[in-house]
């Protein structure tokens, strides 16, 4: 059984920088790891993410060049970096992983789920 457990998110000025992170328990340094995010009124949002390799590394257009996923298999833990933060950045952040090795910006092939961190920027 796979668990993630997120931290990092909060309120931020437009501009800002915050980074989340997402401990997993159990085997997933095999997986994909991927970052979604999903506003009011609005559909769960593909943001990035990575092949349990680390090389291939994948992004919503809405987001390229602003945020950066990493990983660090030794602490089991993905990260997000969020830089130049809009207002339209604000919502709740998942973290998932798929038992799939290739990154997939597809929610339904995410097996697991975290339960969601709140980010707000303000204007």
């Amino acid at each position: 059984q796979v668990q993630l457990v997120e931290s990092g998110g909060g309120l931020v000025q437009a501009g800002g920088s915050l980074r989340l992170s997402c401990a997993a328990s159990g085997r997933t340094f095999t997986y994909a790891m991927g970052w979604f995010r999903q506003a009011p009124g609005k559909e769960r949002e593909f943001v990035a993410a990575m092949r349990w390799t680390g090389r291939n590394t994948y992004y919503g257009d809405s987001v390229k060049g602003r945020f950066t996923i990493s990983r660090d298999n030794a602490k089991n833990t993905v990260y997000l970096q969020m830089n130049s933060l809009k207002p339209e950045d604000t919502a709740v952040y998942y973290c998932a992983a798929s038992t799939l090795a290739t990154a997939t910006m597809f929610r339904q092939e995410y097996n697991y789920w975290a339960q969601g961190t709140q980010v707000t920027v303000s204007s």
